[in-house]
């Protein structure tokens, strides 16, 4: 079982669009900040000190959404090991029934802070996630 990682988000007034729920980009908003604090959370401080990630892919499925106040809760995992400098992150949204809303599969890559360029991502990287 991978390391899962929950926050819970409530939809603002700016987080609304014309439609009367979260806006799409809002939910990408909020995919990209569970990587970030998952990262922050679990990764070791010499490799968050090393490293950052970058998206090279989004790939969302929104099956339903939420309105202005209500609450979403988010958990997020690392699916499977690293190929090369990419790895594989899930992001599930689900509402206070525990219904799925949206759910992403994002592909990240890991850059060396000090080279600016792509870094393979080691098993010793990854093991706290997994």
């Amino acid at each position: 079982m991978p390391n899962t990682f929950t926050r819970t988000y409530v939809a603002l007034p700016a987080h609304i669009d014309e439609l009367g729920h979260v806006n799409n980009t809002v939910w990408v908003q909020w995919i990209q900040d569970m990587a970030t604090a998952h990262w922050d959370a679990v990764a070791r401080a010499e490799d968050r000190e090393a490293f950052f990630w970058v998206v090279v892919r989004h790939e969302i499925d929104y099956r339903g959404n939420v309105s202005e106040g209500e609450s979403v809760t988010a958990t997020t995992w690392i699916e499977g090991g690293a190929q090369g400098a990419k790895s594989l992150r899930r992001v599930e949204f689900t509402d206070s029934a525990g219904k799925r809303l949206v759910s992403a599969a994002t592909t990240w890559a890991m850059i060396d802070r000090a080279t600016g360029r792509l870094a393979r991502v080691r098993p010793e990287i990854l093991a706290a996630f997994l």
